[in-house]
């Protein structure tokens, strides 16, 4: 099989969303920087609630999907529709916002850590028009899967195979095909996974440093940046110098028009502009 190897690096930026979240995001930091179906990846980590108290407060979202993973932390989900979701550590809330949806992420804590991850998935056009939904997945939801050479693998979204053994994350069936694994791994320690060659696949750095590509061909991913692959039918991670842990997320592009407005992502500039008249009348939703 053709090993994928690391093609390009984006640094994350620190920035801030919300009332006021201090975060750094890599995929979307700047108009365009996508990876279909991939729209954006923000990671959050602060130990002074100064950094994230103010939380995201009530906000519209159309055409995409979100995908909110805590590694640290309490939040409530609250939407138009009166559902109540608490998102605490190592759990994983999906949300089709479809249609439209209206809804907030308020921090349960005052103090402690608070570190996690939102990615946003694009939806196909025929599917960004269909009823908003949402999942909470619970950490024990969600399979962990000890590596044979050291090291261990969360599956959120998708399948791996170790050791002759298939394991399916709790995510399955949707038409982007999403993988999305937490993967730590100690020095020298390896995984390896199949993806399909014409899938999209990155990997996002936020502990240590891992190693991406075939022995003697890899390069170094640091910690707080997304390191984009190239075409290939497989990727092989191995942990860095002092170990680490990253996302490995992949999905199936959709080779369709972006036009993004904020909270909004549709196929063309006047399905946008319909998006923020629905949502002034207060029609988002209906």
């Amino acid at each position: 099989m053709a090993n994928r190897e690391l093609q390009r690096t984006i640094e994350s930026v620190a920035t801030s969303d919300g009332a006021g979240v201090k975060l750094r995001r890599s995929l979307g930091s700047e108009r365009g920087l996508y990876l279909d179906p991939f729209l954006m990846l923000d990671e959050f980590s602060s130990d002074d609630a100064a950094d994230y108290i103010a939380g995201f407060p009530s906000h519209p979202h159309r055409g995409f999907e979100t995908v909110t993973y805590m590694l640290d932390g309490h939040m409530r989900h609250e939407d138009h529709l009166g559902h109540r979701g608490e998102l605490t550590s190592g759990g994983v809330q999906w949300m089709t916002a479809g249609r439209g949806i209206i809804h907030s992420e308020m921090p349960q804590q005052d103090r402690g850590r608070m570190r996690g991850f939102q990615l946003w998935i694009n939806l196909p056009r025929r599917e960004k028009m269909k009823p908003a939904k949402y999942r909470d997945i619970a950490p024990h939801e969600i399979p962990v899967v000890e590596l044979p050479g050291g090291g261990r693998v969360k599956v959120i979204a998708g399948n791996i195979t170790v050791d002759g053994r298939e394991v399916g994350g709790p995510i399955q069936g949707l038409t982007t095909d999403p993988t999305y694994l937490d993967v730590e791994l100690p020095r020298g320690a390896s995984f390896r996974h199949v993806i399909a060659s014409d899938y999209t696949a990155f990997v996002y750095a936020f502990e240590g440093s891992v190693e991406i590509g075939a022995e003697g061909r890899s390069k170094t991913l640091g910690a707080h940046r997304a390191g984009v692959t190239s075409k290939g039918e497989e990727i092989l991670l191995r942990g860095g110098d002092q170990g680490g842990r990253a996302l490995l997320i992949a999905g199936r592009p959709l080779r369709e028009p972006i036009v993004q407005y904020g909270p909004f992502v549709m196929t063309t500039r006047e399905e946008v502009e319909q998006a923020v008249r629905d949502y002034q009348s207060g029609t988002l939703t209906s």
